[in-house]
């Protein structure tokens, strides 16, 4: 498997992982105030997952560039 493959197929899943964070963000903000103090957690995980994400998707542009 190519360094490309392999970084596609990392950014599948962090995908996943990033809209599943969106989704307990979004879960929660309706429950509210029921759960408030885990906002800073929920956002801070869904904070990571797509500056992850992002990033990744920035690797592979280069990758493909070259």
């Amino acid at each position: 498997m190519s360094d490309v493959d392999a970084l596609k197929a990392e950014i599948k899943k962090l995908s996943a992982k990033a809209m599943q964070a969106k989704m307990d963000l979004h879960d929660l903000s309706e429950e509210l105030p029921i759960n408030w103090p885990s906002i800073l957690e929920v956002a801070q995980r869904a904070h990571d997952a797509f500056s992850l994400l992002e990033t990744k998707r920035a690797d592979l542009k280069s990758l493909e560039s070259v």
